[in-house]
Formats: C-alpha cells, structure tokens, sequence
C-alpha cells in the first residue's frame, strides 16, 4: 500500500506540470496583457496609461520576456512555496490565495459531508422500498436537485434569507462580527453563514449519489452471495448493512472523485452569488484582468485537489471491496 501511494505521488509530478503548462498556455490566449486591460479600463474612466509607461512596466514585471521565460520563472518558484506576484493587488500570490483557498476546502469538506449524510440514507430507504411513495418522491426530488444549478438555489436562498427571516446570507460572517474578536457568538455566526452554501453545492451532487447507491442496491440485492446469506438466516438488517450495501458503496466512491472538481467548479458562481470568499470572486476576477500568475495558480491548485481526491478514492475502494490488491 505504501509502495502503491508513493507511486502515484509521483506519477502526479510529471502530470501538474503538464497541467501548470497547459493552464499557462490558456491563460495567455486573450490578446494583450494585464496592462494592455488597464490602460483600456483607464480609458473608459477618463484617465489613461501611455504606451511608454506600459512598456516601462511590462519591462519592469518580465511582460516583455517570452512564454517560455514567463512560465519558467513561474514554475521554478513553486518547490519554494514562490506562486509570483499579483500585478493587480500588487501582493505575493500565496498571500492573495491563502484565505480563499482554506476557505473553499473548508466549504468543500462541509459539502461532502452533507452530500453522504443525505444521500447515502435515501438511497438505502429508496432501494429497500423499491416503488413506494416515499420512494417515488425522493427520486422526483433528485430530479429536482439534478436540474437546479447551484447558482439558482442561492438566489433562492438570498430572498428567503432576506425578505422571509431577515437575516445576513451574504457574506462569510455578519457586519457586526467583521473586525470583532474571536468570541463564541462570532464562531457561530460563521457557521450560519457556512452551511447554506455547504447545503447548496452538496444539494445537486446529493441527489447524483442518491441515484447511484439506490441502483446499485438493487443490483447487488440480486446476487447470488446475498440470496445465500438469507437462505442461512441471517436477518434482513445484517444482510443489508454487512452485503448490500458495502458493495453498493464501490460506484459511490468511484463517482466521488469526479464530484470534488464539480463542486470547487459550482463553488466559483455561488461564492461570486452569496460573496463568500471562495477562489470563485478573485479566480473570475484575475482572468478578467488577466492577472495571470494568480489564475494559474488557482487552476493548478485545483488540480492538486482533483489529484489527491482521486488517490483518497482509489483507497477507500481498497479498504471497502477486498477483491481490490494495490501491488
């Protein structure tokens, strides 16, 4: 096992830095430069940049070296924790990323906990009462949460929030709660604001994950193993718990790794909806200021994300189907 993980860090190696080439490529693909957007947004307000002083700056900043030299000397400062500079912001890019970042995995980890609280126990209820009410009205809800963006949802909830409770939904935590010290009210005012957007990002992915354990409990109820495991008298409850559904969690997991870039994706438009501060707002933000080293940096590093997800994956099926031998 230990071999089997060391491999594929390092086969992720070679991978991030195709990935940090490609995303550098796409980033570069907009004609112009930041400054070429500043001197245009300048325009449009009156002001302006002179052509001498942008060249000035683009010498000062490196914007005049070529691609290779540009990605270069952005690639070899990462062993060194050096993601470059932020000409919008003018701050190192860690210091710009940092907060964001921590923010959006703490959203993400919320999310999937929501995501396997709710799915996982309708799926088992639904495929142990095959063509039931209950069961028919939890597969049209999943229709319902599979067809509303994520997007949506927090528009909906912004009106509820607002105009229905008349409460702060927006935002990470309350105006009052913003430069006061920690203190337990604050705390919880940040979970207030926390778990709706958890809610939201993990809502359509629920109702994906219910479809798949629901279908793959009525696959697996049908096998011979389970039929023999009733014939011995085994109660209906340990076959479920101990056969059933252990083997339906495989395609679970597997789809789980394809969900983590689905939601970090859904995270850009509901942080951007709500104002929270996910990598959505400031990665939307440097693309269209073409701040580039800070928009390469988030996609590499949600690509670093998308990497580990998929080995935390291939673990878990490990340690859940015994047939799996990692060598």
């Amino acid at each position: 096992m230990v071999a089997y993980i060391i491999r594929r860090m390092l086969a992720m190696i070679p991978m991030l830095v195709a990935i940090s080439f490609i995303s550098f490529v796409i980033i570069q693909l907009p004609p112009g430069d930041y400054l070429s957007t500043l001197q245009a947004v300048q325009g449009t307000s009156g002001g302006g940049m002179s052509n001498e002083q942008a060249q000035l700056l683009r010498e000062r900043y490196g914007l005049d070296e070529p691609f290779l030299v540009r990605y270069w000397t952005w690639i070899s400062g990462f062993p060194k924790g050096d993601f470059g500079y932020s000409y919008e912001w003018s701050v190192e890019v860690w210091d710009l990323v940092d907060e964001p970042i921590n923010y959006t995995l703490l959203l993400g980890t919320c999310s999937l906990f929501v995501m396997f609280a709710l799915a996982i126990p309708i799926g088992i209820y639904s495929a142990t009462h095959q063509y039931s009410l209950g069961d028919t009205l939890l597969s049209t809800l999943a229709f319902f949460g599979l067809s509303v963006p994520g997007f949506l949802l927090a528009l909906i909830w912004i009106y509820i929030g607002t105009i229905v409770f008349d409460i702060s939904v927006t935002g990470d935590q309350s105006q009052q709660y913003v430069n006061a010290p920690d203190s337990w009210s604050k705390t919880w005012d940040y979970f207030l604001h926390l778990w709706p957007a958890a809610i939201i990002l993990g809502l359509a992915s629920t109702a994906q994950i219910m479809r798949i354990m629901r279908n793959g409990m009525l696959d697996t109820m049908n096998q011979q193993y389970v039929t023999t495991a009733r014939a011995k008298g085994l109660a209906e409850r340990k076959v479920i718990n101990k056969y059933v559904v252990r083997s339906a969690l495989n395609p679970v997991v597997s789809v789980l790794a394809m969900e983590i870039p689905k939601m970090i994706s859904s995270s850009i438009l509901v942080g951007v909806v709500l104002s929270v501060p996910t990598t959505g707002p400031l990665f939307l933000h440097a693309l269209l200021s073409q701040d580039m080293y800070v928009a390469g940096t988030f996609l590499l590093l949600m690509s670093v994300m998308l990497l580990i997800s998929n080995l935390v994956a291939d673990l878990i099926l490990g340690w859940l189907d015994p047939r799996i031998v990692y060598s």
